[in-house]
């Protein structure tokens, strides 16, 4: 093993972020210096730095770029040299989240036609293993990952979503090299990209540590391996079962799967070792890749906290904070995704996803340099993972160029709330219409806050919401549910407004 050995995000291929202060990071044994350089074909060189490794890591930072290609970056310490060929310096995105980011292109609907269709040695992927803990061996896979250009061959597994969102930025800014760190565990809370010291400064975050802690209830790693054994090869024969099942009776719906299957045999268990641990993968995924320089971040998570938390806006909040400080960017910014409907088959409305919505708005609004995109009318009824990533994707693109080039599409929100008589009137950021006539989904409440269907009335960027059985109405809200396939109100750019709760100021 040589002693001089750079993350493997500086490998062959690599994406390097323009226009910001470079920060390169590996491994260095012993106390040479280490010194890199960035040089063109030619050989001209763009920009080096040097450092001294502390405690066997050094850090180099290199001098803002621009966007460009066929770059060589060299690494030397002690007589030992590493040579990385085709960099490429453009914007860097990390996609981070649960399932509805880890869900693979494969899977997607256009996705196989996609993937067979796209070959772009501009957009390349660095997909960060999955590594539930600590372990020699796991880590191991981390050294030998490389960056991959898109091509029939490489891009079936990389995030449906990411690849719409790199393909719709790649096609607006064709010379521009994309490059996205995909670092995402299905079933994720937010608190599992959190570092223990961050939990403990939140009320929040030392009540998932104590209740994880006490349904652990002092087991060992060894026990839960064997648990973790048992669960997933019945987790894998259901699998099986399921695919037999759709092999032999394609477009079936999900109710008929389980009649014929049984449910899915979730959920896996607790543990020292287990991935949904609070704390867990922040140390074993994004920690290894940091402090990468990033354009921004892309973020699509709640599904799997919204049922345990009423202060999810308090979680994300410091999550981006400490996501930032690991960077070492503090202004990095934060682009997310907004919870789509959904409710399993046959389940009651439990109005968590509809806190949730709005508890992500209120990080948009409250966190400096973060962007959030409606899903409102993504949802699946019955389906947690809608299959559909590519409006997610183009609309974190729209969002991205809003942000970092100040022209993108954004849904209509609500600005404020007004009394006017019988009727409360809604300010809202643009102009909005009943795609199917009357609006949907719009609630108005006395001061009893008991509230019930109201009818809207478009008055160009206004809502003006009343119902004869609220003379005096004190709050207002829209699309206060889990799931609904009403959704119609849209902006004239065409995407959903976002589902809003306000309470109304008088005149």
């Amino acid at each position: 093993m040589t002693s001089l050995q750079p993350s493997p995000l500086f490998s062959d291929g690599a994406v390097l972020c323009h226009g910001k202060r470079i920060c390169l990071f590996g491994q260095a044994h012993g106390n040479a210096p280490v010194r890199a350089c960035l040089s063109d074909r030619e050989g001209h060189i763009l920009g080096e730095g040097e450092a001294r490794p502390e405690n066997g890591r050094f850090e180099i930072i290199l001098p803002p770029q621009q966007p460009g290609e066929d770059r060589r970056l060299t690494f030397e310490s002690g007589g030992e040299t590493v040579r990385i060929e085709h960099v490429a310096v453009g914007e860097v995105y990390l996609a981070g989240g649960q399932s509805n980011m880890e869900l693979a292109l494969c899977n997607a609907d256009e996705g196989p036609e996609e993937a067979a269709a796209t070959v772009d040695p501009l957009l390349r992927f660095f997909n960060v293993p999955r590594i539930p803990y600590p372990d020699p061996e796991l880590e191991g896979k981390l050294s030998e990952t490389r960056w991959q250009s898109v091509s029939p061959e490489t891009s079936g597994n990389d995030s449906a979503v990411a690849f719409f969102f790199g393909k719709s930025m790649r096609r607006r800014h064709p010379e521009m090299p994309v490059g996205i760190i995909g670092c995402y565990w299905g079933g994720t809370s937010v608190t599992c990209w959190m570092d223990t010291e961050t939990l403990e400064t939140l009320k929040e975050g030392i009540r998932y540590l104590r209740d994880y802690e006490k349904e652990c209830a002092g087991k060992t790693m060894e026990q839960y391996l064997k648990e973790e054994k048992a669960f997933q090869d019945a987790l894998d024969a259901w699998n099986r079962q399921v695919e037999e099942y759709r092999r032999g009776h394609p477009g079936a719906p999900w109710p008929e799967i389980s009649d014929a299957c049984g449910l899915c045999p979730w959920f896996p268990p607790a543990g020292p070792g287990s991935p949904y641990r609070p704390a867990g993968l922040v140390e074993t995924m994004l920690r290894p890749v940091s402090p990468m320089t990033l354009t921004a971040i892309l973020y699509y998570q709640g599904e799997a906290d919204a049922a345990l938390t009423d202060h999810y806006d308090e979680l994300m909040a410091a999550m981006i904070a400490l996501w930032r400080r690991m960077m070492k960017d503090e202004e990095l910014p934060f682009l997310f995704v907004q919870l789509p409907m959904w409710l399993d088959f046959g389940a009651a409305d439990t109005f968590h996803w509809p806190k949730t919505r709005l508890a992500q708005a209120k990080v948009r609004d409250t966190v400096a340099n973060t962007g959030m995109i409606c899903l409102l009318d993504e949802g699946e009824y019955g389906n947690i993972h809608p299959t559909c990533k590519r409006p997610v994707g183009e609309r974190l693109a729209e969002l991205a160029c809003a942000m970092l080039y100040g022209k993108g599409e954004l849904s209509p929100r609500a600005l404020r709330a007004v009394r006017a008589g019988d009727a409360v009137e809604v300010m809202l950021s643009a102009p909005v219409f009943a795609r199917d006539g009357e609006a949907a989904l719009l609630e108005i409440a006395g001061e009893d806050g008991v509230f019930c269907p109201a009818e809207g009335e478009m008055r160009g960027s206004a809502i003006r919401i009343h119902a004869d059985n609220v003379p005096e109405p004190v709050s207002v809200r829209y699309a206060w549910t889990d799931y609904s396939d009403r959704v119609n109100l849209f902006g004239e750019n065409g995407l959903p407004l976002e589902p809003f709760r306000l309470q109304a100021e008088k005149r």
